[in-house]
């Protein structure tokens, strides 16, 4: 399905081409194959030739580059695909499972630990060859536990794959990830897997997209048999049958399309026109028009509307036997957009951050983006999505964030752990450097010009562990494998607790914090005691109040004076930031030198309200009036006299405790439904789904993290082991009377006892 006719020029041709990039010419076209140069140029068309004989020298090497990300639920068969994909590019030689039951595991997950659990933990990257086209695919984890994995990857890709199973059809976590492939843009094709399972319905998977996902979607292809009968697919755009034989299904042998059929092809074509006319105005007149639709001319409006994000092709097929990956890498080819058809934007540091887009082209300056920090054998592995420019070995870069000039030492391709070394890589492709101190997120430029590239959007830890070496001897490397998984994933947090000193770890659920305290003890080889889960609870107030604060001491010397007035209240719902301080003191009752000092008593306040000693949040502190001494008042004054002023007012604001609350999926047989439902009544849950699907029964619903401890056990037990659920971080909501008054007596208790 590539794009542009093969090439009749002989490659040794193509190679001394190559090699003198950026001549342009007829003779130029006619060794590149270019054939829309050679047609104008046989037409005598000059004035079009003059404008194709400029087309740069790095124009076709762009048009054949995709990266592209899969994305998916839980056990959605993404790391199978991306298996077959490799085996069909000639990546690798042969096919591994992803439990690594054979003792190898897939080829994208090289962590022992995801071999053993058979779950994708980190993102992993790797490249291969179709058709001509280069393809660099990022294989994403599917647990919301690490969904900051999936958040980068397609924060850095042109296009995606969303993976769905055609028994369980759209999950939660399938909305998360669409969700996140709309917030960064990425133009997508679905890929509906394991069709050879009991089960399988790809039309319900279909229409489930349609109305969970709000895709504009169709069907590209039409499955021959389904379940144990799954035997091959019918291209719907070129309409004809495809077998795949062989041992590993490598041979796509095309053949007639079964009679029984023939009707439901004609249907599934013709609805594949009329959703792709509705949002491609020139197919639409030919659809109106009633005139027959070529396979070129389909293909063409089905790209056009896949990369305005209008459209998504919907492929089929299954992975694990081998069936149906070959034409979905040629909708990848065919569909998603090469580096150069996508809008990036930077934002100028010289010029108030102001939005600038990209030309994507390697003739620009470089600009960079580091995404994912990894610490390999050889010290920190960055990898880096060049956006416009070239980097080469040897280079001198800046870090536009720090101002760090910094030599390339090492330049890398990867593929999953294995790395290949390159000279250079320009705009549009993804690689990695070594020895290059930076944070995931910095921008990197040859310093003509200083660009940032937007962050990520990074979701706040839910949850948190005590954590401490069992040997003090192995303090050192405990502390050295906390900095650096700080370091790799921003949603992995490391603190002291003021009280207790113990240190504690922040992520985004149980099985997140579980893998890294594992990976302390398999790659650090520190053994590590865990606490009891602590929630990251938050209080708040929910009426204003007034302060009116005097801080005065003396003691022998310079004494200490300040007085603040002001008020406290709470910030509208909905709002962005978590604190805001204002200055509305006219004149000069404070001298202005004092009031950074006054906010920053207020901050530091606020880390710590006074029901359970978690850090308040949505407030809004204004300060009215003061005084000040000429010789006593200090910043040291004035931050204390901030500090009493918000413990004192902070009672009268009637503050109350904030509990994070999990979005909880469960997918049980419906058997035990009102077991389940009871269950979650008594974790004090609201139930606001309850779906049927099949024999199985789909429940929704919000429940707060504290009461969902150990949940995975006692679901098991509920439904004989054959129920499972899924849960994402959606809000923090005010407790109960009830819960509170409990929460701050246990505080208080624990108080007393130190």
């Amino acid at each position: 399905m590539a794009r542009f006719p093969t090439s009749p020029a002989p490659n040794l041709l193509l190679r001394l081409f190559s090699s003198n990039k950026r001549s342009s010419s007829p003779t130029a076209a006619l060794l590149t194959g270019d054939f829309h140069l050679i047609r104008h140029f046989s037409a005598g068309t000059a004035a079009r030739a003059a404008k194709d004989e400029k087309e740069p020298w790095w124009k076709e090497s762009m048009d054949k580059l995709r990266n592209i990300g899969i994305s998916a639920h839980i056990d959605s068969g993404k790391t199978t695909l991306t298996e077959r994909v490799l085996f069909y590019t000639g990546r690798i030689h042969e096919i591994h499972e992803v439990r690594g039951r054979d003792g190898v595991g897939a080829k994208m997950d090289s962590m022992d630990l995801e071999r053993e659990k058979g779950i994708t933990i980190q993102s992993a990257a790797t490249y291969c060859t179709w058709k001509d086209y280069k393809v660099n695919i990022i294989d994403t984890p599917g647990h919301v536990d690490f969904t900051i994995e999936v958040e980068r990857a397609l924060r850095v890709l042109d296009g995606a794959i969303l993976v769905l199973c055609s028994v369980g059809g759209v999950q939660s976590q399938s909305i998360t990830v669409d969700r996140q492939m709309r917030r960064y843009e990425v133009p997508r094709v679905a890929f509906i897997n394991k069709l050879d399972r009991m089960g399988a319905d790809p039309w319900k998977v279909l229409n489930q997209a349609r109305a969970k996902l709000r895709h504009h979607s169709a069907a590209v292809q039409v499955p021959i048999g389904l379940e144990e009968n799954f035997q091959g697919l019918i291209d719907l755009i070129h309409v004809k049958a495809n077998f795949y034989h062989g041992s590993s299904g490598e041979n796509v042998v095309a053949g007639d399309i079964p009679a029984d059929l023939e009707g439901l092809v004609a249907d599934k074509r013709r609805e594949l026109i009329e959703t792709v006319s509705e949002v491609d105005d020139i197919l639409a007149e030919k659809f109106l028009n009633d005139e027959p639709v070529s396979a070129s001319e389909l293909e063409e409006a089905i790209r056009r509307a896949t990369i305005a994000q209008k459209f998504v092709p919907v492929f089929m097929g299954s992975a694990f036997k081998n069936k149906g990956v070959q034409p979905l890498l040629d909708g990848v080819i065919s569909y998603l957009p090469s580096p150069n058809e996508v809008n990036n934007y930077a934002l100028d540091q010289t010029n108030n951050e102001e939005r600038v887009t990209l030309t994507g082209s390697p003739d620009g300056p470089l600009v960079a983006l580091a995404f994912k920090l990894e610490e390999g054998r050889f010290g920190q592995l960055t990898y880096l999505r060049v956006y416009e420019g070239v980097i080469k070995k040897g280079d001198f870069i800046i870090n536009v964030n720090t101002g760090k000039r910094i030599k390339v030492p090492r330049l890398v391709r990867m593929h999953s752990n294995d790395m290949e070394d390159i000279q250079e890589a320009h705009a549009g492709q993804i690689v990695a450097v070594f020895g290059v101190e930076c944070a995931s997120g910095d921008t990197f430029t040859d310093g003509s010009v200083k660009y940032t590239m937007t962050s990520m959007s990074v979701p706040e830890p839910v949850m948190s562990l005590a954590v401490q070496p069992v040997s003090k001897d192995s303090g050192g490397q405990f502390s050295k494998a906390l900095n650096r998984f700080q370091k790799e994933d921003p949603t992995f947090r490391v603190g002291l607790d003021p009280e207790s000193g113990q240190t504690i770890i922040s992520g985004m659920g149980e099985l997140h914090l579980d893998i890294y305290v594992e990976r302390i003890r398999r790659e650090y080889k520190v053994d590590a005691t865990v606490g009891k889960p602590r929630v990251n609870f938050r209080e708040t107030i929910t009426q204003r109040a007034e302060f009116d604060y005097l801080h005065k001491k003396q003691s022998g010397g310079a004494g200490q004076y300040g007085r603040v007035t002001g008020y406290m209240e709470p910030l509208p719902p909905g709002s962005k930031e978590k604190f805001e301080f204002e200055n509305m003191i006219v004149g000069q009752a404070i001298p202005s030198g004092f009031i950074p000092a006054i906010e920053k008593g207020f901050k530091e306040a606020a880390n710590s309200g006074s029901l359970i000693g978690h850090p308040v949040e949505n407030l809004r502190i204004v300060l009215t009036d003061g005084a000040a001494h000429a010789v006593d008042s200090s910043e040291l004054a004035f931050k204390m006299a901030a500090i009493y002023a918000f413990r004192l007012c902070y009672t009268a604001a009637r503050p109350v405790i904030l509990e994070p609350v999990m979005l909880v999926e469960l997918k049980v047989p419906t058997e035990f439904q009102g077991t389940v439902a009871g269950d979650i009544n008594k974790r004090k849950g609201i139930i606001v789904g309850n779906d049927q699907e099949g024999d199985d029964s789909v429940i929704t619903a919000n429940v707060p993290l504290n009461n969902m401890f150990g949940y995975s056990t006692s679901l098991r037990s509920m439904t004989q082991g054959k129920g499972e659920f899924t849960m994402e971080y959606k809000e923090h909501s005010a407790v109960s009377n009830e819960v509170q008054a409990q929460l701050v007596s246990a505080y208080n208790a624990s108080k007393a006892a130190e």
